[in-house]
């Protein structure tokens, strides 16, 4: 692996490869000592140009447990702001130093482009492309699943036969693109629930089934797992729907809704959570949710994924 662009770019072996050294990197961070020597003298970049706090600070503490020396690059108040193309931005601050540049962009392609343009030889990853992917997002996610469903035993298992249910804002949701991409590699059955003005105007170019109805998915589907996308008003430039009340109505999971699902079944969000919106307080924080799971194991998996990309090793 060079890059990580595109959850489609990862072979199930890469995937499991992935997973399998995320779960010896969530030893390391039980550990007293949460520090490996593996990328000593290297330098990481985070290059956001939207905003984050989970995505960059995880990428931030996995890159220093691994010892590497980081760098927090924001546009604001930067030479970006200033008409800075991201070509030039790339090249200075490769020029500084730089072996990976973790970039969030606002536009889809954007750490595409700069992995295959020949600009830079820098490792990219994609941490965030508009409405297109969020790949490391995808693979936390898998991490989780795996980790509640086989537990101790979770070394080299896919996630055959789970159906997992992906719910609300898939029109605008990066993280359900790459979801979709990803847990398909891995076996599971994935099938979306959202409004109509919230799914692609061709859903069916995602290849997956689709609901129309929150509770007709439930009923019908009986999904192990229910992600829950947060509704990204900040990408809305009409109305998708006609209140926040009459969204949570019909697509929130409440406390009935949670009811309604297996006791084994678990509920998920990439966060950040809009409570009251998309999820329930009763959902986000009852024993089948994974949200602060996701937020921990994010860090194993972002280790894992520098691992993998920056030692030159590959792990049996």
């Amino acid at each position: 692996m060079k890059h990580l662009i595109s959850a489609a770019d990862l072979s199930l072996d890469e995937i499991l490869s992935i997973l399998d050294t995320a779960e010896e990197m969530s030893v390391v961070n039980d550990r007293d000592v949460k520090k490996l020597p593996t990328l000593r003298g290297k330098t990481v970049v985070n290059l956001f140009f939207e905003d984050s706090t989970r995505t960059r600070i995880s990428f931030e503490v996995a890159a220093k447990r691994l010892s590497a020396d980081v760098i927090n690059f924001s546009a604001k108040g930067s030479s970006v702001s200033k008409g800075e193309s991201l070509k030039d931005t790339a090249q200075t601050l490769e020029a500084m130093g730089a072996q990976a540049l973790i970039v969030r962009h606002h536009a889809s392609g954007a750490a595409h482009n700069l992995a295959n343009s020949g600009w830079i030889s820098s490792h990219i990853i994609n941490a965030g492309d508009g409405k297109h992917e969020h790949p490391t997002q995808a693979l936390l996610d898998a991490f989780t699943m795996r980790k509640r469903i086989h537990g101790s035993h979770s070394r080299g298992k896919s996630l055959d036969g789970l159906k997992v249910l992906i719910v609300g804002d898939v029109l605008h949701s990066r993280v359900a693109r790459s979801n979709l991409l990803l847990l398909r590699s891995l076996g599971a059955e994935v099938r979306l629930a959202a409004p109509a003005t919230l799914l692609p105007a061709n859903p069916n170019f995602l290849g997956a089934s689709y609901y129309l109805g929150l509770d007709d998915a439930i009923d019908e589907f009986h999904p192990d797992v229910v992600m829950m996308l947060r509704v990204q008003l900040e990408r809305m430039s009409a109305s998708f729907f006609p209140t926040a009340r009459e969204y949570s109505r019909g697509w929130g999971l409440s406390a009935e809704r949670l009811a309604r699902l297996s006791e084994n079944a678990i509920v998920m969000h990439p966060g950040p959570m809009n409570r009251g919106l998309e999820i329930s307080s009763e959902a986000a924080d009852s024993a089948q949710s994974t949200v602060l799971e996701q937020v921990a194991n994010g860090i194993s998996v972002r280790m894992s994924v520098l691992y993998h990309l920056m030692s030159g090793e590959t792990r049996e």
